[in-house]
């Protein structure tokens, strides 16, 4: 499906469909790891025109990000509040990232310079501020939207960054099952990464860019893996890696949780998918969403219960990690 459409949204709402279209072709990029690359220079050069230019555009009033490990529900949430008739949404617009921060960019899709995973408030300039609020305003602006929904998992370890260009942001921190969400990181690198070019483009990044980046960056620096990082560095089993993924992203966003309390809510995906009225409603009710009949009504079509994956053999020393997390966020591991 381009751009996650299919014809129950097009029936919907088509209009939206229209606003997912040029949302996808003008405004994401395109990653490495997809078709049309050939697009790219063609977004760059409408986002740079975006900052330039001296219009003003819409006011970029209490974004709404979505965030956690990839492959946990990000992308049906976002597409769900895509329907809503105020929202304009952006599945992982890595190109405006990559032009508000130039070292972001830690899967290699648009550079292969050094990129940072954590960025913080104090990185954030004026300039940086003034040009998402361009980019993003056009955004807006051309989608007739009035609230921006972007997409974007591992902008969980850069919110310090983003409140700094958007005081008002409201985060979404979306959790699911370990054994569902490292199976399906597995599954998704096994079926679309590749060579190209004599390079390995999967989940890790180009040449495992992205998982050098966690290693080095993420679990080095955090003492709940004191004493076996070296033994991490070489796992090269996808679920391996990804178990590694989800512990430091969730054990992240129970942090936030504690800390910046103000401006993010946790949603399962199993709840999502069990109780869409009940969560949608609480959610809504977060991120100042007025009500839309016909936006619950899509929510309540699309979101339905996916069967549980089996359990598989977490390495021993990550095991106890892996599972003190699961019960923290209510599961049974």
């Amino acid at each position: 499906m381009i751009a996650q459409i299919n014809p129950n949204y097009i029936k919907t709402r088509p209009m939206k469909a229209l606003t997912r279209l040029m949302s996808y072709a003008f405004f994401e990029g395109r990653p490495v790891t997809t078709k049309g690359r050939w697009i790219n220079p063609l977004v760059f050069s409408i986002l740079k025109a975006a900052t330039k230019n001296n219009s003003r555009y819409k006011p970029v009033e209490k974004p709404i990000f979505i965030l956690g490990t990839g492959r946990s529900g990000t992308t049906i949430l976002g597409i769900v509040l895509s329907m809503h008739r105020e929202v304009g949404y952006l599945n992982e617009p890595k190109a405006i990232w990559h032009l508000i921060h130039p070292h972001e960019d830690i899967i290699g899709n648009y550079s292969q310079t050094d990129a940072k995973y954590r960025l913080t408030a104090q990185e954030a300039t004026d300039e940086m501020r003034q040009r998402a609020l361009q980019m993003f305003g056009a955004y807006l602006t051309v989608t007739r939207s009035q609230r921006l929904v972007d997409k974007y998992p591992e902008l969980i370890f850069r919110v310090d960054f983003v409140r700094a260009l958007f005081p008002d942001a409201r985060f979404i921190f979306l959790v699911r099952n370990g054994w569902d969400t490292c199976h399906s990181i597995a599954n998704w690198s096994k079926r679309l990464g590749g060579e190209v070019n004599n390079e390995t483009h999967d989940w890790w990044g180009v040449n495992d860019r992205k998982w050098e980046f966690l290693v080095e960056q993420l679990v080095k620096t955090d003492s709940i893996f004191a004493g076996i990082v070296d033994e991490i560095k070489q796992f090269e089993r996808h679920l391996d890696r990804a178990a590694v993924e989800w512990i430091i992203t969730m054990q992240e966003g129970l942090r936030l949780m504690q800390t910046a309390s103000d401006c993010i809510h946790l949603v399962r995906f199993e709840d999502l998918t069990l109780a869409p009225d009940e969560t949608i409603d609480a959610l809504c009710d977060f991120c100042e969403l007025p009500t839309d009949d016909t936006f619950l009504r899509y929510a309540r079509q699309t979101l339905h219960p996916v069967p549980a994956r089996e359990a598989f053999d977490v390495r021993p020393k990550i095991a106890p990690i892996f599972h003190d997390i699961m019960g923290k966020l209510r599961y049974d591991s």
